[in-house]
């Protein structure tokens, strides 16, 4: 991804950068997708030792065949 910020400065220091709405839209996607995937690890790991049930073992303990 290639970005084109704009600088805005004060006092002789950048204190603000301006990006196309294209790209500030892209980079929003892609930390949000970054977020993503750092729940789901977390939850992966949270639930790495959850007794879990099968979904035939489900479906018979539920009668719905």
């Amino acid at each position: 991804m290639n970005l084109h910020p704009q600088f805005i400065g004060q006092n002789g220091a950048e204190e603000y950068a301006i990006l196309p709405i294209k790209e500030f839209r892209a980079l929003t996607e892609v930390l949000e997708d970054y977020q993503d995937i750092k729940n789901l690890r977390s939850a992966k790991r949270a639930e790495a030792t959850q007794k879990s049930t099968s979904l035939p073992d489900v479906i018979s303990e539920l009668d719905l065949r």
